[in-house]
């Protein structure tokens, strides 16, 4: 999730049940419900391709939004469920759980790299390999951050960057339990095509050392 929390444009569906449901899905409308935090739930429709495509866009269950209903306050909500057509395998209802600042939820924050030009590494050539874009975390609803950020400072050739590297929010935790690479300042292509054939080399010489033994 980089920048700030992405909308979720819907309209209240003041019919309920079963018919109220079909009459959606026929005006290209998806019906779901609103429920948590405090207050009553609340019947929804959003367009059936803006849905469509959130969901192509992947992660949409673990993606925070700011729920827009025209004519209320907005709401910071997580989808819970998609409902889907057996057959189709196109989303037929959605369940939408509001959030208190004090819940905890599992996201995925993007992560910046910052002060690349403090990178020994990079400019003898190195490279930044990105293993980890986005890193998934449980944090507190009211503390999520717009992104995590990874000092490049003084990183040279081979180093690499962890979780335990970078300043997480108060109360945030990894849903990994152990300190995983982020990245890494990888060698210069040069270098390794000729570290490459070094190997291939040396592999080729203790071969014919061994035949010539065995001779």
């Amino acid at each position: 999730m980089a920048g700030k929390i992405p909308d979720l444009e819907v309209t209240a569906r003041t019919g309920t049940g079963k018919g109220a449901a079909r009459q959606a899905r026929r005006d290209g409308l998806v019906p779901g419900i609103v429920y948590g935090g405090g207050e009553e739930p609340q019947a929804i429709n959003i367009p059936f391709n803006v849905l469509l495509k959130r969901l192509k866009a992947g992660r949409f269950l673990s993606t925070l939004f700011n729920l827009k209903v025209e004519g209320q306050e907005d709401v910071r909500v997580i989808c819970r469920n998609v409902q889907r057509d057996v057959v189709k395998d196109l989303p037929t209802h959605i369940d939408l759980m509001r959030l208190k600042r004090t819940s905890v939820v599992s996201l995925f924050i993007h992560v910046d790299f910052i002060n690349e030009e403090e990178c020994p590494g990079l400019k003898k050539g190195g490279t930044l390999a990105v293993v980890r874009p986005e890193v998934e975390l449980n944090v507190i609803a009211g503390d999520i951050p717009e992104s995590l950020t990874a000092d490049l400072s003084g990183l040279e050739v081979g180093d690499t960057i962890t979780i335990s590297d970078i300043k997480l929010p108060e109360g945030a935790k990894p849903t990994i339990d152990r300190d995983f690479v982020i990245a890494n300042v990888a060698a210069p292509s040069s270098l390794r095509s000729a570290e490459d054939e070094e190997a291939d080399e040396g592999e080729e010489t203790e071969a014919e050392t061994e035949a010539a033994a065995e001779e």
